[in-house]
């Protein structure tokens, strides 16, 4: 069985990578991150989530990017509320978080040399996103070279695959194809700054992106909000 290395964060986008790459056969090993991140929920969400699959292995890695500052997630900072959809991805929002997707893969790149995997996949994608320039295709295809450049397995010819299935998918497309695949959104968790209970604020780009794509869908959102 083939072995794929899966960036499940808890949310949204993530928990429907992760069912796809279950459909696909994979043996799956899902790798979250504590950051500094103000969303303190995502971890359990990720750890009910990877449960639920029957993953292989789930780790769950510690880095303090809030050390370096320079985001709304892992600074005192506030997260931007109530963006028009037509500014959400106009510009590098304060929620960018420098590096992450590099930080990110850089470790389930490790974990491929260990595990051993050639297959890594992450929910990023292009369309409905708050504007993260380490969210385009043209940034995947470079790192899959490095990764491939950098590592044993890469130099013993075992090529390593960055897999984006949802790069060029909307957010009602997202959802849609989840729930093809059965997954349960009410056990994800998507918003930028959740209350003290875990609830969604409703009002940052993840939330709103979020809420648009169940409504387009004629769905509601099983996901929990509250002020």
């Amino acid at each position: 069985m083939k072995k794929a290395i899966i960036l499940l964060s808890g949310g949204l986008d993530s928990a429907t990578v992760l069912a796809s790459a279950k459909q696909q056969g994979y043996e799956l090993h899902t790798l979250s991150f504590d950051y500094g991140q103000k969303n303190r929920f995502e971890f359990l969400a990720a750890e009910k989530i990877a449960s639920l699959n029957k993953v292989k292995s789930h780790r769950q890695i510690t880095i303090k990017l809030g050390q370096i500052g320079g985001s709304s997630l892992t600074t005192a900072e506030k997260v931007e509320k109530n963006r028009s959809f037509e500014n959400i991805g106009k510009d590098i929002p304060a929620t960018y978080v420098p590096a992450r997707n590099t930080i990110f893969l850089s470790y389930a790149l490790a974990c491929a040399e260990v595990i051993p995997s050639q297959d890594i996949f992450i929910g990023a994608n292009q369309l409905d996103f708050s504007g993260y320039p380490d969210c385009r295709p043209d940034y995947f295809q470079a790192f899959q070279k490095v990764a491939n450049l950098a590592t044993r397995l890469g130099a013993a010819n075992n090529k390593i695959k960055i897999h984006t299935p949802l790069i060029d998918l909307n957010k009602s497309q997202i959802i849609e194809l989840g729930m093809k695949l059965g997954v349960d959104y009410s056990l994800t968790v998507s918003c930028y700054d959740p209350n003290s209970t875990g609830q969604a604020c409703g009002e940052c780009d993840a939330c709103k992106l979020r809420l648009r794509g169940f409504a387009q869908l004629g769905k509601s959102d099983p996901g929990s909000y509250g002020k």
